[in-house]
Order: C-alpha cells, then structure tokens, then sequence
C-alpha cells in the first residue's frame, strides 16, 4: 500500500510544482495589464480573461498536490485529541461519506460543461477579444480526475494508520515548522 501513496503523492507533485509556477505568469498577465492602464491609459482587452483562466487552472489543478501535501483546511480542535487509528478511522468514513461523491459530482458536472463548450467553440462574452474557453474548461473534469486519484492515496493513507497506529510519511515539501 506504501508504494501505491508514494505512486499517486509523486504523480501528484509532479502535476502540482510545475502547474504552481503558472501563478508567475499570471503575475505578469495583471502587472502588464495594470502598467498598461494606468501608465498609459490602455488597458488590454485580453488580460482579464487569461487571468481568470490562469487562476482557475493554477487552482484547481493544484488540488491535488495540495491534498499529498496535506494542507487543506481542516477543523481539528477535536480531531487532534484521538488517537492515530481513531483519526483513520474517521477519515475513512468522512473520504466515502463527503469526498468521494463530490469529486465524482466534479468530474460528472465538468465533463458535461466541458463537452458542450467543446461542441460550440465557446468563447468568453467578458471582453471583446472573447478568447476560447473550452480548453479552460476541460481543467475542470482533469482536476477532478486528479483529485480523485490523490483521493484514493489518503484512503489508502488511513488503511495503512488504522492497521499500524502510525500515519505514513508524506514528501517534505516547504511546510510551516511548529
């Protein structure tokens, strides 16, 4: 089971680290769009667009990394107090009861969005350029899928706690020392 979390966590990492350097230009994408503007009264008709694509991407692609690493939001002012089997076991529950079905509501949803934007060659009504949009929303069934993945990792996560009383090691990555 180790070696399947350290498949999908590397998989994960692999999609995540590049994708994140995509926040450097979207970076640019406003910088450019704001010098442009406010320097010389020009603003572009394009920039609004690709940043919220650029965003959009960025985010939810980066999901998956985000779960491998272990930094979504979670409330644990109880959840700290049980023990590390105790811990799986809820998790466990919580990944079948919540997780799952929305991630497959995701992919389902996006997928539908996605095809249909694909079969009109949708275009973005926000700004005059009106750049295509359904390659943006394709990300969406993707992200989906990726999470989806990395889902199946913390499952086998809490299997592993559950069984040994130990949760298994995850990639140190940059992380906030306590």
């Amino acid at each position: 089971m180790e070696k399947a979390i350290r498949a999908i966590d590397t998989l994960s990492t692999w999609l995540g680290i590049p994708i994140s350097w995509l926040y450097i230009v979207l970076m640019f994408v406003i910088t450019y769009d704001v010098f442009l503007r406010y320097f010389f009264a020009a603003p572009t008709a394009w920039a609004f667009d690709y940043a919220i694509m650029l965003y959009g991407t960025c985010f939810m692609l980066c999901g998956a990394y985000t779960l491998a690493q272990n930094n979504h939001v979670r409330s644990d002012m109880i959840y700290r107090l049980l023990s590390v089997r105790q811990q799986g076991i809820l998790d466990l529950c919580l990944w079948f009861v919540f997780f799952f079905p929305g991630i497959l509501a995701l992919i389902l949803a996006g997928y539908y969005f996605a095809e249909m934007s694909w079969r009109f060659h949708e275009r973005s009504p926000t700004s005059p350029s009106g750049p295509f949009i359904y390659p943006f929303k394709t990300v969406i069934p993707v992200a989906g899928l990726c999470i989806g993945v990395q889902g199946i990792a913390e499952v086998l996560r809490c299997l592993v706690a559950i069984r040994t009383g130990h949760w298994p090691e995850r990639f140190s990555d940059v992380q906030e020392q306590p």
